[in-house]
């Protein structure tokens, strides 16, 4: 029984759901519609047949019966019959569904025997149906939505190296296949693991020799702690936050990307919020709705208050063109928004809503609706039609006291400049007259001197001729001194006294915040297809519906009445936090143990829906999550509670027997072997070669091209990597080489590429060629003449060890080597610069030898990554 339908009727059916004549309800059947074939029909075929308020063909595949009732054309499948399926026959010619997307060769069986077997269902069909697919049981059954729930955690005999609860749930599952852990990584290998992980920097001579030389069976845990105070624990740390965060020093969108000259405070409150451990459910918070934590007016801040208030720059990290540049502006203001949902949701749900900003997520029970909603909470300060560009949105931190103060300075200068124009006016009008008393035509002369003064825009056709005759008449404030010599210094005489006046204006400075315009609640509206121009049914401001408990959705009020603001931020952190979502702690627990070893529980971080990867350790993920909760959410007792366990202290060396059973190291047998970030890397080479500042904070230091075209540092090329400028449409050469994200919207998860080009960046690339002779430089300074000395102390700095017999004498014997071949092939001197009255010296033989040997340890694998 074939039937033809409508070609836009075939594009959804041939995806849709099947069903039988008569209601087959199967509680125990192998393939069901719940289970099996609706997950396939969201993917491929509810946009047009379930989730709009019209359907293709009148064709509603939500339903077994209404799809057995067909659409205009009928029914699309006989229940029992796959043969005789109209659907069946379309699918297997490959004809539908139209465009580059298909369903699988498994999908399509899967469809068929479903059909085969009568089209069951699990239950009985709702006699009704609302508007969109709503939320089956099966799909609010789905782990990331389900409570976090602290597993019992087995126990082991202490000869099976189990120092935690960590140990332990991993440990049960090694079991199943015959595992175990591997041996304690080795002192030094576990000091320079956690110097890397900790702070990004590698652990000074001084730091390895006590290390050491401590024997106390608590000296681990201790260097944890120690490296946990460190200052540098907010840089490293920070930088893992600013990639979700979408952290960027430019605004994006167009191609002018103009620089956000105050972004850079918000990187430092992240830095700072974590250096002082301050509780995460806090951090969320203030990153949130911190500007509705503070009361209005948001003038004479206390450094509390203008705390939270930088922390609100998480909401303003996605691109903005609204500032100049965009096509299409309504466009612009809408994307910027629709980035800050990205950011948000991909950062603290661990979930890509984007989908639904135009059709029900085809993989996730998130409705359309439950973007909107979702948009609604942020709507109040991204009001797209009474918008605010970045620069109006600036705060300035200007306190009372202060602006009386610029005030009365400016009224000051306002004095002097007119006593300057006062006596420029009287200069000009000495030059006038000295003009027209050279011209002996006295009526023409005074003629000329109306003409002066008459304003350009009024002159008429004939004074203008006239006046072009007489060009010595065209004095100006810019021409003045070509008549009276003394006017420049006399006029500048007032300019001294205006710019010493101004010195004593209070420098006034501004912060990046967002906020709402008190008393503006804008309603919400989903829009058709994600388009703005197409707006439909006013929505109002609510969470994901599958995050909260069946039956008790989270609806936020429109306008909450005790605050000057709507309040919706707020009220949606603090749901959030509160220790009761199913999905905050469980991303953030996955995302520290994915920087500590290199892969999370769950491998997309970014995504805990069934499109991303279902979590490797599902109870060790609820442990941490809850252990998090319970411990504060403090982030550095996470970090000490993975650290201390034995799976981080295991060493990285493979195991062959181990290694046949596990080549991915699924279970954990053995630490992973980490390459370090782009930043880590840069990082670590200024510390080896005894160049990295110390310097914390401030505005982030400039980037520009080089001669070649390669975005390097443009300023002090000695901070810390997180303090170069993030510019969007100018990545920074050397960390885009290793994998440093440019943001576009955020960055959830760097790649690991190995790429040519990073090789030629690093056996060819200035910054790297400088460094390895200022770390010859450094090795020179610290071991004189001696060479043995030299190496020794060469291979501390660059890999925390000693060199073995082996390494010292093959490296003394490259050095002998290269100075012998130098001296027969001296390089070429060195040009002389700009303004020297001599060209440098050339280096001598034996410092290019040192520094040649110094960049091959900067090349090297045991450099570049971490055990």
């Amino acid at each position: 029984m074939f039937r033809t339908l409508p070609w836009g009727c075939l594009c959804l059916v041939a995806l849709s759901g099947l069903a039988s004549a008569d209601e087959l309800v199967q509680p125990d059947a192998a393939v069901s519609f719940e289970k099996q074939i609706r997950p396939i029909f969201r993917t491929y075929c509810y946009d047009c047949h379930g989730s709009g308020e019209e359907h293709a063909g009148g064709l509603d595949l939500r339903l077994r019966r209404f799809m057995i009732t067909g659409g205009e054309s009928g029914s699309v499948l006989e229940p029992g019959e796959p043969d005789s399926s109209y659907l069946m026959d379309r699918l297997r010619d490959g004809d539908m569904p139209p465009g580059e997307k298909k369903l699988s060769a498994e999908d399509i069986s899967t469809i068929e025997k479903w059909i085969a077997a009568g089209a069951p269902t699990i239950r009985s069909e709702p006699e009704k149906l609302g508007r969109g697919l709503g939320i089956t049981p099966e799909e609010r059954a789905y782990w990331a939505f389900q409570p976090i729930v602290r597993p019992d955690v087995p126990v082991f005999a202490p000869q099976n190296s189990v120092r935690s609860p960590i140990d332990a749930l991993l440990l049960a599952k090694m079991r199943e296949k015959g595992l175990s852990f591997s041996n304690d990584a080795s002192k030094l290998t576990l000091l320079r693991r956690a110097h890397l992980d900790l702070t990004g920097i590698p652990p000074t001579m001084d730091e390895i020799v006590q290390f050491l030389a401590d024997d106390s069976l608590d000296a681990y845990e201790r260097l944890i702690d120690l490296l946990l105070e460190s200052p540098q624990y907010g840089e490293r740390w920070g930088r893992h936050w600013l990639d979700v965060a979408g952290y960027a020093d430019s605004e994006g969108y167009t191609v002018r990307d103009n620089v956000r000259n105050y972004a850079y405070k918000y990187r430092d409150y992240v830095i700072r919020a974590l250096n002082a451990d301050k509780p995460f459910d806090e951090f969320i918070v203030e990153q949130l709705a911190g500007d509705e934590l503070v009361p209005l007016p948001h003038a004479n801040l206390s450094p509390e208050n203008l705390e939270k208030l930088v922390a609100t720059g998480f909401l303003r990290m996605g691109a903005d063109g609204t500032d100049g540049g965009a096509d299409d502006i309504d466009l612009a203001r809408n994307q910027a928004l629709a980035e800050t949902i990205k950011i948000v949701s991909t950062s603290l749900l661990g979930m890509s809503v984007g989908c639904a900003q135009c059709h029900d997520h085809r993989y996730d029970p998130i409705s359309h609706d439950d973007y909107y909603q979702l948009r609604a909470i942020f709507e109040p300060a991204y009001d797209w039609k009474n918008w605010r560009t970045p620069s109006q949105r600036r705060l300035s931190l200007y306190t009372v006291e202060e602006r009386a103060a610029a005030a009365a300075v400016e009224a000051e200068v306002a004095e002097v400049a007119a006593e300057r124009k006062k006596r420029q006016d009287e200069l000009m009008a000495q030059a006038l007259d000295a003009e027209v008393a050279k011209i002996e035509d006295k009526e023409l002369g005074e003629k000329l001197r109306t003409i002066y003064r008459t304003p350009a825009a009024k002159r008429t056709p004939e004074d203008v001729a006239l006046f072009k005759m007489h060009p010595n008449f065209n004095i100006s404030p810019g021409n003045l001194y070509q008549y009276i010599s003394t006017s420049r210094e006399e006029l500048k005489k007032f300019d001294d006294r205006i710019g010493e006046i101004r010195k004593k204006k209070p420098v006034e400075d501004f912060v990046r915040i967002l906020t709402e315009v008190p008393g503006r609640v804008p309603e919400t509206f989903l829009f058709h297809r994600g388009d703005h121009q197409q707006p439909k049914h006013e929505v109002i401001p609510a969470a994901l519906t599958v995050a909260a408990p069946e039956g008790q959705p989270f609806e936020i009020p429109k306008n909450d009445e005790a605050l000057p603001t709507t309040g919706r931020r707020l009220a949606y952190a603090r749901w959030l936090t509160n220790g009761r979502h199913p999905l905050l702690a469980r991303v953030i627990a996955n995302r520290v143990w994915l920087h500590h070893f290199g892969r999370g529980i769950v491998p997309t971080p970014a995504d805990f829906g069934t499109a991303g990867q279902p979590p490797t350790h599902p109870k060790l993920l609820d442990w941490l999550a809850d252990e998090f909760m319970a411990q504060g959410w403090s982030l550095k007792q996470l970090h000490r509670t993975i650290m201390l366990s034995t799976a981080y202290r295991q060493s990285s060396e493979t195991d062959a027997s181990k290694q046949q059973i596990d080549s991915s190291n699924f279970y954990y047998w053995k630490k992973p072997v980490v390459r370090l970030d782009a930043e880590v890397i840069r990082d670590h080479v200024l510390a080896t070669a005894g160049t990295l500042s110390s310097k914390m904070y401030g505005p982030p230091v400039p980037v520009k091209e080089d001669f070649v075209g390669q975005i390097v540092v443009g300023g002090d090329d000695t901070r810390r990597s997180v303090y170069i400028q993030q510019r969007r449409s100018q990545p920074m050469a050397l960390l885009t080489a290793f994998d440093a994200p440019v943001m576009e919207t955020n960055c959830e998860l760097r790649p690991i590429s190995t790429a040519a080009t990073q090789s030629l960046m690093l056996m060819n690339g200035e910054f790297m060629l400088a460094h390895a002779k200022k770390f010859a430089e450094r090795l020179q300074r610290e071991a004189g003449d001696n060479v043995r000395r030299q190496v020794q102390i060469a291979w501390q700095l660059a890999y925390s060890r000693p060199a073995t017999q082996t390494e010292l004498d093959d490296a003394v014997q490259f050095l002998d080597e290269q100075i012998v071949y130098l001296k027969q092939n001296p390089p070429p001197a060195p040009p002389k610069k700009k303004g020297e009255a001599d060209p440098p010296a050339p280096p001598t033989p034996q410092f290019e030898a040192l520094a040649n040997l110094c960049q091959v340890l900067l090349n090297s694998n045991e450099f570049l990554y971490m055990e």
